[in-house]
């Protein structure tokens, strides 16, 4: 079953444009060392406030990439960026 994975954090407005390269950069190196993300969405909320969206085909997916991805540089290096994350994890039940 497929699993939504939201995290809520902050971003200084001044390193947005570094953040959201360092996120691409992140994105695309995790989807090589490991299958199963769908989809990754990102949403402003205000000025600082941030919630980033990750679609993944299973919870077995989700597992194996926190699992592995303190090992990928590009991990670490957008999340130097970002203060108070908070994340969730809920199994998808219904999509239209």
């Amino acid at each position: 079953m497929a699993v939504v994975r939201t995290t809520r954090f902050q971003v200084d407005p001044e390193v947005v444009d570094e953040f959201l390269r360092r996120r691409a950069v992140m994105i695309d190196t995790l989807r090589q060392a490991f299958p199963g993300l769908v989809q990754a969405r990102l949403a402003r909320v205000d000025e600082r406030t941030w919630v980033d969206t990750w679609l993944w085909e299973s919870a077995e997916h989700v597992q194996a990439a926190l699992g592995g991805a303190a090992t990928i540089p590009a991990v670490p290096a957008a999340f130097e960026l970002v203060s108070d994350a908070e994340a969730e994890q809920a199994e998808v039940v219904d999509a239209r």
